[in-house]
């Protein structure tokens, strides 16, 4: 079994098992709480936000030195937003995404080390908001929990802590030769963020808006639906579900994503049925956001001979990060 079959079966096995182990009218009936006018609010925050990702990725390609017009940049971004929904991962968006950039600027190489780039800092934002939600939440929890989230804390810091120095200093060839070509990129972006501290600021602070804008607007759903918890609760269990979602073992994070979010929730007594509809609800979002993309792309040019990029091997999500 290859490795897009694998992620299929788990996603479809993991959403199996919600559906089959929740009380189905009470997800159904959060899910349909939801008004239709704030659905398209928190669409079109969606959208928004990913305007603003359009400037950040533009600004960390130019860290790289490769320049891309205005309405390129947002025809590949779109390109890469769409492909989200077809791809096994969100990483095989970006692969598309600096393809096509790479194409339009002649410097492949440089955009791939700017995605990977703009992809750390996007990272390391959401590491951020899930490491100060979780210590404003502690406080807040019941029984054992806020000693398991010190612990996770202090542990992901002292990992963090020994694992960077290490494999900045650990040289390119002694690397499992499978990994050599990714985990060079990456340190060749890093180097390059070193050198430009206020271009790797900047991208960093619209990263940490643009996530901040996606709490906001969940925590907007969960209101919606009856999920009625501190707005800290949503600055530790979206990062969380979120990060979840982009470790390469799903769909896209389908199935992962939505039982991390429910079991986020549980602590904070809601019940994991509708903690689950509201990451649902966010999966139409990001379905409706990205055929919207896709229907950019194709209006911007070039979407039909870029389709033929979708079929070719070697775009499996893997191959960029």
């Amino acid at each position: 079994m290859n490795k897009t079959a694998l992620k299929i079966v788990i996603s479809v096995a993991v959403l199996a098992v919600l559906l089959f182990s929740l009380p189905l009218d009470e997800l159904w009936g959060a899910m349909r709480r939801l008004p239709p006018l704030v659905w398209l609010g928190v669409l079109g925050g969606f959208l928004g936000g990913h305007s603003l990702g359009v400037f950040k990725w533009r600004r960390m390609l130019g860290v790289g030195r490769a320049d891309l017009v205005p309405r390129d940049a947002v025809r590949c971004y779109s390109a890469g937003l769409f492909a989200n929904l077809c791809l096994p991962s969100i990483v095989g968006g970006d692969v598309l995404r600096a393809v096509l950039a790479g194409r339009a600027t002649g410097r492949p190489e440089a955009v791939v080390v700017g995605s990977i780039g703009d992809r750390l800092c996007d990272t390391l934002a959401l590491a951020g908001l899930a490491g100060v939600g979780a210590l404003l939440v502690r406080t807040s929890l019941p029984g054992w929990w806020p000693n398991v989230i010190g612990v996770l804390l202090i542990v992901g810091v002292i990992a963090a802590g020994l694992f960077v120095p290490l494999a900045l200093r650990r040289p390119l060839d002694s690397w499992p030769r499978k990994v050599r070509r990714p985990v060079g990129r990456t340190l060749v972006a890093l180097r390059k963020l070193s050198r430009s501290p206020g271009a790797a600021v900047s991208v960093l602070l619209m990263s940490l808006t643009i996530q901040t804008s996606f709490v906001l607007l969940n925590a907007w759903l969960g209101r919606s639906v009856g999920v009625d918890v501190p707005l800290e609760v949503w600055f530790f269990a979206w990062p969380m579900a979120k990060i979840a979602g982009l470790l390469p073992v799903s769909l896209g994070g389908l199935g992962v994503r939505d039982a991390t979010l429910g079991a986020a929730l549980l602590p904070f007594s809601v019940a994991m049925a509708t903690g689950v509809a509201v990451s649902l609800l966010w999966q139409t979002v990001l379905i409706a956001g990205g055929l919207i993309a896709g229907a950019a792309w194709a209006l911007l040019g070039r979407g039909e001979a870029s389709i033929e990029m979708l079929r070719r091997p070697g775009l499996d999500g893997g191959s960029a990060s």
